[in-house]
């Protein structure tokens, strides 16, 4: 098993200090290793240092990171920068990952909580609700599914 491997799996068994002195002493022997960057990041977040986490995320995402992994640090970037309040850097992120993978949906809900944080409710209720009927597989919201499509942009609308 090699360093990144073993960070990994200290991660994942919640020996975190563990697994972030092993991922920084791995970049510091590769620092052109974009997964390494992706971990380190992962461990920070997990550790509730987000700050921290920010330029190990966006360093990542400057790397050739592959593909799985580009997908979690669009998450993980965004989520952070939400977190810390940083809603307009979040927005952007979403908006750039939605752009790049449009089959992501969670990338729409996570941008939805940006624009729920910036009080745009009635988009962040759009999208929300736009998830909720295409995804969700309870027998009562398929039923409805048109309907709370046809809904999610007019909330505000009282018909007389």
């Amino acid at each position: 098993m090699n360093d990144l491997e073993r960070a990994i799996r200290l991660r994942e068994s919640g020996q975190l200090e563990e697994a972030k002195t092993v991922l920084l002493e791995l970049l510091t022997q590769e620092p052109l290793n974009p997964s390494a960057w992706y971990q380190c990041a992962w461990v920070h977040d997990v550790m509730e240092l987000e700050r921290e986490a920010i330029p190990y995320y966006k360093r990542a995402l400057e790397m050739d990171l592959r593909h799985e992994e580009r997908q979690g640090a669009y998450l993980g970037l965004g989520s952070t920068l939400r977190t810390l309040g940083r809603y307009e850097e979040a927005k952007l992120i979403f908006e750039e990952a939605i752009s790049k993978y449009p089959d992501r949906r969670e990338y729409q809900v996570f941008y939805a909580m940006v624009r729920f944080n910036q009080n745009a409710y009635n988009e962040a209720m759009e999208i929300v609700l736009k998830q909720l009927a295409d995804t969700s597989s309870d027998k009562g919201i398929q039923e409805y599914k048109n309907a709370i499509h046809f809904y999610s942009d007019k909330l505000n609308k009282v018909w007389d």
